[in-house]
């Protein structure tokens, strides 16, 4: 291992978690300011519709970003139960493979985004008063998915191999060009929402770059050479197995919450503006547990692989009960004072209290979300990547979905009670995440029964 890589089948388990998700939580942190800082230039120098055309475009690529995030963590997993393994070449092999079909994936994306980009806003409902915004946003992002793709799998490759810094390193440099390509274009050429998008663009390709090179000069704890780069079949199918079930998740449960979206912009623009600024505010009190879960993936993924499973419970419980707390204070603070986190977002005083309005919810989810992120990050490192598609999938359309359908319908409904399906999936997903825990201890227990020879049984 390289000082910046983390063997985590080693030493304490409550030190080693914290210091590998101590600087994911940062590189989160940053990576929220790409459509935080969009929001809040565009909220104080432009319009109210360039604020919904960049919560409605932004929406939209954060779901199709968390299917490539969920895939590529089919690609985590693998590298990091090889890390765990000891085999360094299969986790190379694995990373050139991985390059190889996440290549493949951004161009078909940049074709989709910049050719179906209106049959993307009529989707989503976008207001009349600002689906041009909408439009250009759309495009702009999807021009650029290539960058969007490798920066999340270059992102996947890091935390793989135990090396959460340099992600960070990374981020933050891009953020950097973010902020400052918002300013000039949105602040200085008026560009508004298609300003915020080629800011968007331009910071993540910069931070591919930036990857590649830190790739080349950095001794990197596993064997990998050029012609790795490609599709042996064994290792694209393993990939897949492991990332398909939770891209596959991550895609229904975006597009139930596209469907809030949707049902919000059809009631009218100033709610559309407010769900809008109160998701950016969510992408941050939602952080912590974000942080926590991903680390839990690669902890566990390397321990697995190491054939340490005790130590991977223990890593689950420390985690939730860490993740407990900090999100009883995190949630007790936005339910209460959710207006000073939707205000850093928009100057707009309606938007205001319909965006605090909708993040009373979010301030209960996150109790609920620190119990069931670490749950998730768990199953993930243990290769479960299945059940924790159905989970999701059940929580996002049996639940999420069908409330806040019913809850729109209500007489004098408000975005309080539209959101309350968050919250209400959740508790869903953890009953899930128990019963599959004890089902998984009752396999193990017939296991361990049934390899005790007979003459040793009394």
């Amino acid at each position: 291992m390289t000082k910046d890589t983390k063997d985590l089948t080693q030493g304490p388990i409550l030190p080693s978690l914290i210091r590998f998700a101590v600087p994911l939580l940062f590189a989160m942190f940053l990576q929220a300011l790409y459509g935080g800082v969009d929001l809040l230039v565009v909220g104080q120098f432009a319009t109210t519709g360039d604020v919904s055309g960049v919560s409605t475009g932004s929406t939209l690529m954060h779901t199709i970003t968390m299917i490539v995030t969920g895939l590529a963590m089919g690609l985590t997993i693998y590298v990091g139960q090889k890390i765990g393994e000891k085999n360094t070449e299969e986790a190379g092999r694995a990373i050139g493979a991985g390059i190889a079909v996440f290549l493949v994936c951004g161009l078909i994306m940049t074709v989709m985004m910049s050719v179906f980009t209106s049959f993307f806003a009529n989707l989503m409902h976008a207001p009349a008063e600002a689906y041009t915004q909408t439009c250009a946003y759309i495009r702009i992002c999807g021009l650029g998915s290539v960058f969007i793709v490798a920066y999340n799998v270059l992102g996947a490759v890091f935390r793989g191999i135990g090396d959460s810094k340099t992600p960070l390193l990374t981020v933050a440099i891009s953020c950097v060009f973010n902020i400052f390509g918002d300013l000039l274009f949105v602040a200085v050429f008026g560009m508004g929402a298609a300003g915020a998008a080629l800011a968007t663009v331009i910071s993540q390709a910069s931070s591919v770059f930036l990857s590649l090179y830190i790739i080349r000069k950095k001794k990197l704890p596993i064997s990998f050479r050029r012609e790795y780069i490609g599709f042996p079949r064994r290792i694209v199918e393993r990939i897949f197995t492991l990332g398909a079930p939770i891209a596959l998740q991550e895609l229904l449960v975006g597009v139930s919450f596209l469907v809030i979206q949707a049902i919000v912009n059809s009631i009218d623009v100033v709610s559309s503006a407010g769900v809008g600024v109160a998701e950016k505010g969510c992408s941050f009190i939602m952080l912590i547990s974000s942080a926590i879960s991903q680390a839990m993936a690669t902890f566990v993924a390397q321990n697995v692989g190491a054939a340490q499973m005790e130590r991977a419970k223990k890593a689950l419980r420390i985690g939730i009960t860490v993740s407990l707390a900090i999100g009883f204070v995190i949630g007790t603070f936005t339910f209460f004072r959710g207006d000073l986190i939707a205000g850093i977002f928009s100057k707009d005083a309606q938007v205001i209290i319909k965006a605090h309005e909708y993040l009373r919810c979010y301030a209960i989810d996150t109790v609920f979300t620190a119990i069931m992120f670490c749950w998730v990050g768990y199953y993930n490192g243990c290769g479960h990547t299945l059940f924790v598609m159905t989970q999701g999938l059940v929580g996002a359309l049996l639940v999420r979905v069908p409330v806040v359908y019913l809850m729109s319908r209500l007489e004098n409904t408000n975005l309080f009670l539209i959101g309350l399906g968050t919250p209400a999936a959740t508790v869903v997903q953890i009953l899930m995440c128990a019963v599959f825990w004890g089902w998984l201890k009752k396999q193990a227990e017939q296991t361990a029964k049934s390899s005790i020879p007979k003459e040793n049984i009394t």
